[in-house]
């Protein structure tokens, strides 16, 4: 028999599961606490329940633990970048992050990818398996607990697709938002996704104020579908629409995520045809200079072509920043630092 994962489930799961196996529903609400704000990983260490219920729980169910498999410190700032490991020997990354206005962690939310994105390195071995709700939030836990300091700050861009996994996601979300858990806020977390529309519009409909970044990377569906296979199936109008209904449901602005590629989507033409799509919906442009990867022959502009990239957005009045690059000497950017581990271990 297949145990239950305690700590996927929301607090309304946990006070119906806790019902079911014949207990009172505020037990629920005492294990939610004890899982997701005291960190507790053992049932055996619930010293609020009975011997009891303690056994009762632990035939028919577990807290899902990761494991921290290595750490890997940046010389050049703060970056700590972590592999974790699952209960199935599966391994995914995760980066925490040092911020004047805090700690932030990068999440992961499958193991792999499928969506095929040309430039990143976490797709390469496709979509290996979704991450449950409890694998996402122990990430959180894990770094917290081996920095000793608190998470104010997460956004899902490690490897996988978040909106590929949306179930699991969504409760990932309620859980380590709610004020009995981690209690961190919804506008402290970014979800990113390469553009799968009609669960951006559910994610719109969810309410949840999160910050959504949309990974563009070229404003013309011909180019932007040549290096994100995505395209083939929703075009940038349609993400754009898309978008406007999440700026108009949420009140929140949108990041645009655009990695600039020499000579693939860094040239005027690009710029004009990135403003002009742009125009009307509420966004910030974050410019990522291009991590190269061996497996994509292409390189970065260099950095006087960069500037001015962002310079001449800001001059159309789009807000812009050029993304600081976090633990570069570490493969902080999300898939390199697993896969190059996973090509060594086999």
């Amino acid at each position: 028999m297949q145990k239950i994962e305690l700590n996927s489930l929301t607090i309304e799961e946990l006070e119906e599961y806790i019902y079911n196996i014949g207990e009172q529903k505020y037990r629920g609400e005492q294990l939610f606490t004890f899982i997701h704000k005291n960190q507790g990983r053992n049932i055996e260490n619930i010293s609020v329940f009975s011997k009891g219920l303690r056994d009762k729980l632990e035939k028919v169910s577990k807290i899902n633990q990761l494991k921290i498999f290595k750490r890997f410190d940046s010389k050049v700032d703060n970056t700590k970048k972590y592999l974790f490991l699952l209960e199935d020997n599966n391994i995914i990354e995760g980066v925490a992050m040092e911020y004047k206005h805090g700690l932030t962690a990068c999440i992961s939310t499958q193991v792999g990818c499928r969506m095929d994105c040309s430039f990143c390195a976490s797709t390469k071995e496709g979509l290996i398996r979704s991450l449950t709700p409890a694998e996402m939030v122990s990430q959180i836990y894990m770094m917290e607990e081996d920095l000793n300091d608190k998470i104010s700050n997460i956004v899902l861009m490690g490897s996988g697709e978040p909106l590929d996994n949306y179930e699991n996601v969504i409760k990932f979300l309620n859980i380590i938002h709610h004020e009995k858990g981690h209690n961190t806020s919804y506008r402290n977390i970014t979800l990113s996704t390469c553009g799968l529309v009609p669960k951006i519009y559910s994610l719109a409909d969810e309410e949840m104020p999160i910050t959504l970044s949309i990974s563009l990377h070229s404003p013309f569906d011909e180019d932007r579908r040549k290096i994100m296979p995505i395209g083939n199936k929703y075009s940038i109008d349609e993400i754009m629409e898309a978008c406007r209904y999440y700026n108009n449901k949420t009140n929140r602005r949108i990041t645009i995520e655009y990695t600039l590629i020499e000579g693939v989507n860094d040239r005027i033409a690009d710029l004009n045809e990135l403003v002009k799509i742009l125009r009307g919906i509420s966004c910030h442009v974050n410019l990522i200079p291009l991590n190269p990867i061996k497996e994509f022959s292409q390189g970065r502009p260099s950095r006087i072509n960069i500037e001015r990239f962002e310079k001449s957005l800001a001059k159309a009045g789009i807000p812009v920043t050029i993304r600081r690059e976090m633990g570069g000497d570490i493969n902080a950017s999300c898939g390199q630092l697993r896969r190059r581990y996973t090509d060594e271990r086999y």
